[in-house]
């Protein structure tokens, strides 16, 4: 599996120049070609009113685009990377899912950066819709600046490198293992890989402590054999099983381990489900200051 077409949709305001040079790294996966993306929603130049369209403002809004694309390309021309530009009026998730399927992509890129307090969910409702109607690419979550409120001051951290440490978040699913084939393509920017599996309390509740016990041990060989498959790819990889509240415990973790970003397989379900009460990857990705990739 190699990474060959990233789309990278953009607003400008957060998913910046910089975001973008944030997945270079991704080179040493087989990075081609990035589809830089930029959806002008309808609703910002039509009358609401009349249903009428502003042409002349949709114009304007593409020369600006355009404009900061060239810039953009230069960039990615200098790092060897090839460049295609789409700027179009529409609603932004259908366009980029349409554009990323008739394009073959192999990956999108979306997100932006992250407020602590009261501005603590990070991921904006488009990038909530893309997360959930992703059926076969998979989706990065970018956080390239995370804003950090800090005792009155604000302190800037910036994820220049996300692929150095990732965290697997491995729940024996078959996008799960896709996951780990997905870290194998962009094993040569890699350092390290935590294999984490986290078992819910509700499990061990009503069963004694030999039951717990044979759980906790298929976990950890199933754990052990994860990490020898990512051995013999030649990545260095760490298994850790916890207990308790998956999220919770995920985020845990990713900080203790100083990742750089949290990997996770999602499936239907959770896509289903995340339209009524959020799903696991989807709390994640919300909750964690670090870049999220989700894989169907």
């Amino acid at each position: 599996m190699n990474i060959r077409k990233l789309l990278f949709a953009t607003k400008f305001d957060e998913m910046n120049l910089e975001a973008l040079k944030s997945l270079l790294d991704l080179k040493m996966a087989g990075l081609e070609e990035i589809l830089l993306t930029h959806i002008i929603p309808r609703d910002e130049v039509a009358f609401v009113a009349y249903g009428g369209y502003l042409k002349d403002e949709a114009e304007r809004l593409r020369v600006e685009a355009g404009i900061r694309f060239e810039d953009w390309r230069d960039d990615l021309a200098r790092a060897g990377v090839g460049v295609k530009v789409f700027i179009e009026v529409g609603d932004p998730v259908p366009e980029i899912m349409k554009l990323a399927e008739a394009e073959h992509v192999d990956l999108i890129a979306c997100g932006g950066t992250r407020r602590t307090g009261i501005e603590r969910i990070f991921a904006g409702s488009r990038t909530l819709e893309l997360m959930r109607r992703t059926r076969k690419i998979p989706i990065f979550v970018t956080k390239h600046m995370v804003i950090c409120d800090t005792e009155g001051e604000c302190i800037k951290r910036l994820n220049e490198h996300p692929f150095q440490r990732p965290l697997l978040a491995a729940d024996w699913s078959l996008p799960s293992e896709h996951a780990l084939q997905f870290i194998v393509a962009f094993r040569h920017a890699v350092r390290k890989v935590d294999l984490v599996h986290v078992e819910e309390v509700k499990i061990s509740k009503d069963r004694d402590a030999s039951e717990w016990q044979r759980i906790e041990a298929e976990s950890r060989n199933r754990l052990d054999r994860l990490c020898e498959i990512l051995r013999q790819a030649g990545i260095e990889s760490e298994p850790h099983l916890a207990a308790g509240d998956k999220v919770s415990e995920i985020l845990r973790l990713s900080d203790e381990l100083n990742s750089t970003m949290i990997i996770l397989g999602t499936t239907a379900k959770d896509r289903i489900q995340a339209f009524f009460q959020g799903s696991l990857s989807q709390e994640v990705a919300q909750a964690s200051e670090l870049p999220t990739l989700l894989i169907p």
